[in-house]
Parts: structure tokens; C-alpha cells; sequence
């Protein structure tokens, strides 16, 4: 723990981020029990009023007000965005480590799977994916998980393939013991540390994808409150009621952008040599 809190102390970016996400995260999960307003309901006699201290945020153009569509949006956002690191996870870190560890023609093969999707940018994939599913929330995190679980299995592999050489997995296979053991006993273990950086920044990859679908009308579908649908929703209006769309672009930026900064700091704390030169 003291480690911890001195590498904060020397990594600013790591603290800011961790600062804003903790931000992002209080205001998601209590903002709405505080809300005296409900996300969908409608009041078209305040459609698009401005800021004001009645509605913070303003109104869109059916008079919902923005503040309380941006906090139960996040829920949903947020939401999806860790559902699909964990579907990302679980299948990318078994695959890549199941083929890191068998080597030889098995690798290569399982490997050139993970070449070809990777070959496709991520996000067109995962447009591709969300238009041929169908189009709703469900589909959308599958799909963008589909896009992120072949970097956690490069990434997997890599450390398979490193580990495997280890004299703790010569001395485990010496002895007898079965495959899934070491696997899962002596490798996976050992190589979780840049799992881990990599799971916090696809996460903030995970939310940008996951709004863009819904910007696009293949994720959350009207009157659900989400960030990428919203700003869809409300960019026609955004030159003489700029608040409509910026409060849940707003929210994507700044949670993005603190994930990335919390990766960022989780690399240079994995680093022993930064740690020490921090430290």
C-alpha cells in the first residue's frame, strides 16, 4: 500500500486520472438517487431551456433534463464498457495463453486467427459486427468485445510464451503435472501484471467504441439514456443549444481520458526501472 501511495504521489497523471475517475464514478452511481428528475420523462413546455437552477445542465428538445439523462446514461455506458473487457478478458487471455503455451504449428495457427481480425481497425470491425447482430446494447458489447479480445490474447500469448521457458514450469512438467495446472497454476498468474494495464486502457477503447455504436444507432436505441446515442440525438440542435450535446460528450471525454491515465501510470508502476527512478 505504501508503494502504492508514493507512486502516486510522483505520477501526477496517475493521480489525476484516478482522481477524475473516482469523480466520474460517485456522480454515476449516486447522482441519480439525488435526481429529482426521471431520464425519460417527457415536458415538452421546456423543451431546450437553457442552464439554469432548476436544470443545471438545461433541457434537450424534449424537455428531459440533460444533468439526469448524462448520470443514469453512465450507468449504462459504464456498464457496458466493463461487461465487454470482461467477455475481451476472458476469452483473449485464454486463447493467447492456451497458444503461447502449446507453441509449434498449434500457435501459428491460432495466431494467424488473431492476425486477421486484427487486421480490420477496430471500430469499423465492430460497426460491421454491431450492423449484421442487429441493432441494441447487447449486440454492440459483443461486438466491440470481438475487436478487443485478439489484443489481449497477443498480449497473452507473449507472456506464455515467456513464462514457459521458466525453470518453475521445467521443474512443474518434469514432475508430471497436467497442462491446465501449469497453465493455470504457474502461467496465467505470472503474466497478469501488463493483462491488467492492458484491461484499463481498453476499457476507456471499450466506452469510446461502445458510444460511437450508439452515436451511430447500433447500441442503445431512444428513449434509453446513453452517452453515444444522446450526443446522435441531440447534435442537430447543438448550434443554438450547445449544452444538449456536450454534457454526455463531455462525459465520454473526461472518462476516457481517465482510464488512459490510469493506464498509463499502471505501465510506468509495472516498470521496475521508472518505479525505481520515481521511487
Amino acid at each position: 500500500m505504501s508503494e502504492v501511495l508514493s507512486f502516486l504521489r510522483n505520477n501526477r497523471l496517475a493521480a489525476y486520472g484516478a482522481g477524475l475517475l473516482l469523480f466520474v464514478l460517485m456522480a454515476v452511481i449516486f447522482g441519480p438517487i439525488l435526481s429529482p428528475y426521471q431520464p425519460t420523462k417527457l415536458n415538452i413546455m421546456e423543451a431546450l431551456s437553457a442552464p439554469s437552477a432548476t436544470h443545471w445542465l438545461g433541457t434537450d428538445s424534449f424537455g428531459r433534463d440533460v444533468l439526469t439523462r448524462v448520470l443514469h446514461g453512465g450507468r449504462i455506458t459504464l456498464g457496458i464498457g466493463i461487461g465487454v473487457i470482461v467477455i475481451a478478458f476472458s476469452v483473449g487471455v485464454t486463447y493467447g495463453t492456451i497458444s503461447g503455451f502449446a507453441g509449434g504449428w498449434i500457435d501459428v495457427a491460432m495466431m494467424r486467427v488473431v492476425d486477421a481480425v486484427l487486421s480490420f481497425p477496430a471500430l469499423v470491425l465492430a460497426i460491421a459486427l454491431a450492423a449484421a447482430f442487429g441493432a441494441s446494447l447487447e449486440n454492440a458489447m459483443l461486438a466491440v468485445a470481438i475487436t478487443l479480445a485478439p489484443q489481449f490474447a497477443r498480449v497473452a500469448r507473449a507472456q506464455a510464451v515467456s513464462i514457459s521457458v521458466r525453470p518453475y514450469v521445467d521443474a512443474a512438467l518434469s514432475l508430471g503435472l497436467p497442462n491446465r495446472r501449469i497453465l493455470w497454476r504457474y502461467i496465467l498468474p505470472n503474466g497478469l501484471a501488463p493483462l491488467l494495464v492492458q484491461s484499463t486502457l481498453a476499457l476507456g477503447s471499450a466506452i469510446l467504441q461502445t458510444a460511437s455504436l450508439g452515436f451511430l444507432g447500433l447500441g442503445a436505441q431512444p428513449p434509453i439514456a446513453e452517452w453515444g446515442a444522446d450526443v446522435a440525438a441531440n447534435l442537430q440542435y447543438a448550434r443554438g443549444s450547445p449544452w444538449v450535446a456536450l454534457a454526455p460528450g463531455t462525459a465520454i471525454l473526461l472518462t476516457v481520458l481517465s482510464f488512459n491515465m490510469i493506464g498509463d501510470g499502471l505501465a510506468d508502476w509495472m516498470n521496475p526501472r521508472r518505479r525505481k527512478r520515481q521511487g
